[in-house]
């Protein structure tokens, strides 16, 4: 998931299942680059892949990305901590300098 164009994907297949000529399109990339990130999306279970007679089709798979989001969930909690710490200091301030 460090790879941006793949998240670019995955947010793109969020809604619906869509050709790769669809997806190619909207990138903006050439069809070899675009096969290769939906074939490593594919292969850590984050793409669902469906051939209707010539045409492949791809959709997210909610359960493959689970984990991830479960994963970052722990660093959103972490950065509200965070952010309510500072708040919390700025209001202490303002409330000694007032």
């Amino acid at each position: 998931m460090a790879e941006p164009r793949r998240r670019e994907i995955l947010s793109y297949l969020a809604l619906k299942e869509r050709p790769v000529g669809d997806i190619v399109k909207w990138l903006k990339l050439e069809q070899p680059s675009v096969s290769k990130h939906l074939r490593v999306l594919k292969d850590v279970g984050l793409v669902h892949v469906r051939r209707d007679g010539r045409r492949i089709f791809y959709r997210t798979n909610a359960e493959g990305i689970r984990p991830m989001h479960e994963w970052t969930s722990t660093f959103e909690r972490f950065w509200t901590q965070q952010l309510i710490r500072i708040k919390e200091r700025a209001e202490k301030t303002n409330k000694e300098h007032a």
